[in-house]
């Protein structure tokens, strides 16, 4: 399967909708098992995001020391 290209706003968008739907009981519990294992992708899509940016900015911050 192909890595999935979502921007981190995309993701938190994302995860944040089923965070609601979750807090208004809106999914019956075939539909929560599988937007709980989206948002464990999700989420860790948005930590590497993260990760990657830090590294990148510790990167171009040390460059001009």
């Amino acid at each position: 399967m192909a890595k999935e290209e979502i921007k981190y706003e995309q993701a938190v968008r994302e995860l944040e909708e089923i965070v609601e739907k979750m807090e208004n009981d809106e999914l019956d519990i075939d539909q929560l098992s599988e937007q709980l294992k989206r948002a464990k992708l999700l989420v860790k899509l948005c930590r590497d995001k993260l990760t990657k940016a830090d590294e990148e900015i510790k990167k171009l911050l040390n460059e001009e020391s």
